[in-house]
């Protein structure tokens, strides 16, 4: 239960500080974050995390990951669908305080809510294609960063510096094309408010994150077993 919590609270706090970092800040150009900004949010949310819930259930935060750990032999089989709950209950809870927050301000306009897309809900208007690929591609490469930073044969206490660090560049190269998911809990949370397009395009950001961190947890299991 207490590795159930922590992915709870970290997953809370990642879409609660990345996405909220999208709705709040990056949508007054005056405040100066951009795209960078919202990019550093997500890549610190998930370091600050690492450091402070990692030693309790591993810092996933994110159901690909999950299972991408699984695939590469670092994650028990029996905890995987507990973790996933957890982890989409965290992302809703974070949303929904968002969107507390957020509508707290007269005029409010709920628009897309940091929600993933593809077609003409892509921040660039890439085709659906274009988001498969970069969102099989970047969770690939997130759970090679994930997996070899975690290696018991990896520099110590590095960790959540490089995978913290690996999410902020991932964000910095997508959020142009599908406003960056690689996290199924990331993208259901903010699709539940947004409704309606973000619902139907939602199946993208669970199966490409999902087929991109499987194959990194087969490849890296190949390049650097364990024993």
């Amino acid at each position: 239960m207490n590795k159930l919590i922590a992915e709870f609270i970290g997953t809370f706090w990642l879409v609660l500080g990345g996405c909220g970092s999208a709705v709040l800040a990056a949508a007054y150009p005056e405040l100066g974050i951009g795209f960078a900004g919202v990019s550093l949010a997500f890549g610190l949310t998930v370091l600050t995390m690492v450091y402070a819930v990692g030693h309790i259930s591993g810092a996933h935060f994110n159901p690909a990951v999950s299972v991408g750990l699984w695939v590469g032999g670092r994650f028990d089989k029996k905890d995987l669908l507990p973790y996933i709950v957890a982890q989409v209950l965290g992302g809703i809870a974070g949303a929904a305080v968002l969107y507390l927050i957020a509508s707290g301000k007269p005029g409010f306009e709920l628009g897309g809510f940091a929600a993933n897309g593809y077609g003409e809900h892509s921040p660039g208007g890439y085709s659906m294609v274009a988001a498969l690929v970069a969102e099989i591609v970047l969770t690939f490469m997130f759970l090679i960063v994930i997996l070899g930073a975690t290696h018991s044969k990896a520099p110590k206490g590095f960790a959540g510096i490089a995978i913290g660090l690996s999410l902020t560049l991932i964000h910095l190269i997508s959020i142009p094309v599908t406003n960056t998911s690689v996290n199924p809990a990331r993208s259901t949370s903010q699709a539940i408010f947004a409704g309606d397009w973000a619902l139907s395009q939602l199946w993208l950001f669970w199966v490409a994150p999902i087929v991109g961190a499987a194959l990194a947890g087969i490849v890296y299991k190949m390049m650097s077993p364990e024993k």
